[in-house]
């Protein structure tokens, strides 16, 4: 079946979103964020959800963390459910629909552009009004995602060196992917002092494979646990009965994006099916941006993340490269 956006789903919905109703009212005013403070000196660490509506995994993490009563140690402890509307329209017949309501959140929060006054103020805007002064008070933050097509998950760590530092400490997903971004907006992940080289505020994203399936849950979840160890909010042992589960992560390989292709026409197409993390050879063609070839720049060019959303000034792929890190 077709979702809103014209596209067709082409993977099993094995994720059911979790009721958050019981969370609504957030602990501090600003519907759906709770915070919680341990009286004790230390950072404010935040893990957020549902950016997009269609993105169930990170959702799901929160309510575990919820239903263990997680707490901080030190510092504070949020959790951020972020944009609520998408997620209350999510339909498993059209999955895709929910995404945004009307702009995607996630391209947002470049110096500026939320105090524009010539540009529309959409529900996504209504929301980043009302969490962006509670953001501005996060010191290290999560970011919970996931992917359109079902590959490996991976975290995305921004390109200042701290980013990466973040992501070798949690130590998990295994890939880490170091990009500045897309040119349609900035991502809440790059926000401020998130992405100054000067600033001690830190920040990762993490892809948790592909949105509905049913193994994105326990990538999230995963995620959320090691971030939480690595930031010394909680235990070094926190959920251990849970991680017994798991399987050990791999070692981190990093990839550095040189280009976010960025679609220039009404007819952007791909000369193959790419899902993602697909190494090809310099000078493999890999899209077509109307008569525009788009050929791969590295001896090791390694796709990442290629869209099915292909419309002008949307990302349709990141072209990385294998790097080792200092």
């Amino acid at each position: 079946m077709s979702s809103a956006t014209g596209l067709p789903n082409p993977y099993a919905v094995e994720l059911s979103p979790p009721d958050i109703s019981a969370y609504a009212g957030g602990s501090d005013g600003i519907p759906y964020i709770w915070t919680f403070d341990s009286g004790n000196a230390g950072p404010h660490v935040a893990i957020t959800a549902i950016v997009h509506g269609n993105e169930p995994c990170g959702a799901l993490a929160l309510d575990w963390l919820f239903k263990r009563e997680t707490r901080p140690r030190k510092g504070k402890l949020s959790f951020a459910f972020i944009n609520v509307a998408a997620y209350h329209a999510f339909d498993p017949n059209v999955p895709d629909a929910s995404r945004w309501i009307d702009e995607d959140f996630n391209r947002l929060w470049a110096p500026g552009r939320l105090d524009d006054p010539d540009r529309p103020v959409t529900s996504e805007v209504q929301r980043a009004w009302e969490i962006r002064p509670w953001l501005d008070t996060v010191d290290v933050l999560l970011d919970i995602h996931s992917m359109q097509h079902k590959t490996v998950p991976l975290t995305i760590a921004g390109l200042c060196p701290k980013g990466g530092a973040l992501a070798r400490d949690v130590g998990y997903p295994s890939l880490v992917i170091n990009d500045k971004g897309h040119a349609e907006g900035m991502r809440m992940r790059d926000y401020a002092g998130f992405s100054d080289p000067t600033s001690a505020r830190n920040a990762m994203l993490v892809e948790c494979g592909q949105h509905w399936e049913a193994a994105a849950e326990g990538i999230a979840i995963e995620t959320a646990i090691r971030f939480l160890r690595a930031t010394q909010v909680v235990a070094h042992d926190f959920a251990q009965d849970w991680m017994d589960t798991r399987a050990l992560p791999e070692a981190l390989q990093y990839f550095q994006v040189s280009q976010a292709v960025t679609i220039q026409t009404d007819d952007f197409r791909f000369a193959q099916n790419w899902t993602g993390l697909e190494t090809l050879p310099k000078g493999t063609l890999i899209a077509f941006d109307g008569a525009t070839e788009i050929r791969a720049p590295h001896p090791e060019t390694v796709l990442i993340m290629p869209s099915r959303r292909l419309w002008r000034g949307k990302t349709a792929v990141r072209l990385a490269e294998p790097i080792t890190p200092e």
